[in-house]
């Protein structure tokens, strides 16, 4: 068919409506309509829209303009149809042609269709990597890896972000997770993150579920030194709170009867220091010290600072020693200065799945934390968020453009998704090949990953348990007070890895309370 300026393909079903738009239009060669359809009687209005969807069915994303141009019609007459179209929910607009700067209109099922076989074409460019590189990668990400260490106050800040609602040892995160992490830490970095009421510590796992996976006391005088303490940015607290597995209500007659009094005195006084504690309550210090420490123990109070958890972990013969040798000048930590006590406010209940808010912190915080994220890793998290409300807010992310979907690791099963940038970084390490490296991390470090994304049994979670990776790869491990080799060694190499496992050097302000020597 021909019109005086414009020629155009028509199929014999769309012959009634093409002649009622265009009137003046030649036939060439002469056909006629189905007679199925010649007997509909169609207005101006609806034949223009049926002639426009057929042209957006075909076309994909397209301006007003280039309509105008392919079919011959004004502009008023394409902007009618489409906003009919609109209406009908047929066709979105939007600027979908990376570069654009004009709006465009396209079929809403095409254009699904062209996302999607974007999608998939994106994740057949992906080439999986080992867990070996993964492993790799994760150090430098998380940095751990000499060449990725961070410095600085400012630094600290960023490593407690990226590890938020982490759970470690109360002992672990100034012993390992921290200083391993940056080139020198300084204790006094994270009590003015605490005093400044940026960051909180508290615990959040019930103790009953800690004590089964930890084997931790079902009832302590203090905290063990394993008790798991999560560092929180304070604004985030209820968050956080709210996704890990909700705590049975305080049954305050499970306490001690000096635990008790103390309890009471914070509930009803509400935040106060250690010695308006003691003489409200004519207590001994150490006997408020040893409820305090119960309390903590049962994630039932928190202190301003992270010195009172300090303070707690310092046993009584280092604090006698260490007040009588004032030449050796390593500070005590006591329990004056902790700040305020006070009773850590949670709600008793259950993480709301459709909350969004909650599960976009999550989901970041995952993609932060990991670079690439996939089911098997929230074994390591003890979130009560489960992977499926996880799975739908990534498959929005991966639709909007801003994570790539596709199968990132090798040996991993289900749907993995990672940031743009830690692509780039994984890719970058496994061209790089093996650096002959050697990274020892503690077990309860978020990089214990044996057993869980690596071959082999699972190593506990204990501050003092320590991993050997050469390369991603773990080939020893420190448990229990002895050494084991996961992989066959040379003699030479043996003596090389049981260095490698030695923990650094302890800064002497910590000393004190993680009883370590120099």
């Amino acid at each position: 068919m021909s019109t005086r300026t414009t020629r155009l393909w028509v199929a014999a079903e769309r012959l009634p409506q093409l002649q009622i738009v265009y009137p003046n239009a030649e036939l060439q060669p002469p056909i006629s309509a189905p007679e199925s359809v010649a007997r509909t009687p169609w207005a101006f209005e609806d034949a223009l829209v049926e002639i426009v969807r057929g042209r957006l069915e075909g076309l994909g994303p397209i301006t007003i303009d280039q309509l105008v141009a392919s079919s011959g019609l004004n502009k008023l007459e394409i902007e009618t149809a489409l906003l009919k179209l609109e209406a009908e929910g047929f066709v979105i607009r939007g600027k979908f042609t990376p570069g654009t700067t004009v709006t465009e209109w396209s079929a809403r099922r095409l254009l699904a269709r062209i996302h999607s076989y974007t999608l998939n074409r994106l994740r057949q460019e992906i080439e999986p990597v080992a867990s070996s590189d993964f492993i790799r990668f994760l150090l430098a990400w998380q940095k751990v890896a000499p060449d990725h260490q961070m410095e600085g106050p400012e630094s600290l800040k960023a490593i407690i972000e990226q590890l938020e609602g982490v759970e470690a040892p109360a002992a672990a995160w100034e012993g390992e997770l921290l200083p391993s992490r940056m080139v020198e830490y300084d204790p006094a970095w994270l009590d003015a993150l605490c005093l400044s009421g940026e960051v909180v510590w508290a615990r959040l796992t019930p103790l009953a579920r800690a004590a089964a996976d930890n084997g931790e006391r079902a009832r302590g005088s203090g905290p063990v030194r394993n008790t798991p303490i999560a560092l929180l940015r304070r604004k985030n607290f209820a968050l956080w709170s709210s996704v890990f597995p909700q705590p049975a209500p305080t049954i305050t007659s499970e306490f001690s009867t000096t635990t008790q009094t103390v309890y009471d005195y914070l509930n009803t006084r509400g935040a106060s220091f250690f010695t308006d504690i003691v003489d409200s309550t004519r207590l001994l210090r150490s006997q408020v010290e040893e409820a305090l420490a119960e309390l903590v123990a049962n994630g039932v109070v928190v202190s301003d600072s992270f010195a009172g958890l300090r303070a707690l972990l310092t046993p009584g013969s280092r604090k006698t020693q260490a007040a009588s040798r004032r030449k050796h000048r390593q500070p005590v930590y006591d329990m004056a200065s902790a700040g305020r006590w006070s009773i850590l406010q949670r709600n008793n209940t259950p993480p709301n799945t459709n909350d969004q808010n909650l599960t976009e912190e999550v989901a970041w915080t995952l993609l932060k934390r990991y670079g690439v994220v996939f089911k098997r890793l929230l074994e390591r998290e003890g979130m009560a968020l489960p992977w499926r409300v996880l799975l739908r807010f990534y498959h929005r992310l991966e639709a909007r453009g801003e994570i790539r979907g596709g199968r990132f690791v090798a040996n991993i099963s289900g749907e993995q998704f990672a940031l743009p940038e830690a692509i780039g970084m994984l890719r970058a390490i496994r061209r790089a090949g093996a650096q002959e490296s050697l990274i020892s991390v503690s077990a309860a470090d978020p990089l214990n990953l044996v057993g869980i994304i690596i071959p082999g049994a699972r190593i506990t979670a204990h501050t003092s348990n320590r991993i050997l990776y050469q390369d991603g790869a773990p080939i020893a491990s420190f448990e229990s007070g002895e050494t084991h080799f996961l992989v066959e060694l040379s003699r030479a190499m043996e003596w090389k890895a049981k260095a490698a496992l030695m923990r650094k050097a302890t800064r002497p302000e910590l000393r004190s309370y993680l009883q370590r020597p120099a």
